[in-house]
């Protein structure tokens, strides 16, 4: 995974870069990260440059979800969506943390604040402990510094990525 670039970001949107770069490179076995917003927008990526080569088709067999965090978002925002909606159902309070095992991988899927939800792709071989505990420092981080200021400011980043913008 290759780490986003910060330069022209806010002291507060390089923070949360860093600390998603932290998880990445300490918890082996994570294949793709994501950070999304209450709306489903992707807000924060281990991967974005991947992005750009899926969509090239660049890569013949793509790692994680076609190879893409835009992808993990959607997973990610449409996993949190129906738990909060049984939550509801079952009047059994605020998702947590959710998880999805599967025989080549897993999805790990924490809320973070107000809606917001950290998602994360590890393989198969993953230590799913230590994916949770790292989950876990990253929303307890992230959690009250992830403003709608800022939430609009890394939107609009990955905007001009994706675009090629200059800042």
């Amino acid at each position: 995974m290759t780490a986003p670039s910060t330069f022209g970001l806010s002291s507060e949107a390089r923070n949360l870069h860093w600390l998603l770069t932290n998880l990445v490179e300490e918890v082996p076995g994570l294949l793709s990260v994501a950070v999304v917003s209450s709306d489903g927008l992707l807000l924060l990526s281990s991967d974005p440059g991947r992005n750009a080569e899926a969509r090239a088709g660049l890569e013949a067999r793509p790692k994680g979800p076609r190879g893409s965090s835009a992808d993990l978002a959607t997973i990610v925002s449409g996993i949190g969506s129906l738990t909060i909606g049984a939550a509801k159902l079952m009047d059994s309070g605020a998702v947590k943390h959710t998880m999805v095992a599967m025989d080549e991988g897993s999805v790990f899927v924490m809320s973070i604040s107000d809606g917001s939800l950290l998602g994360v792709h590890g393989s198969a071989d993953c230590d799913m402990s230590v994916v949770a505990y790292h989950m876990a420092l990253f929303v307890g981080r992230a959690g009250h510094v992830l403003t709608p200021e800022l939430r609009s400011e890394l939107r609009k980043s990955l905007e001009d990525e994706s675009t090629g913008s200059a800042r």
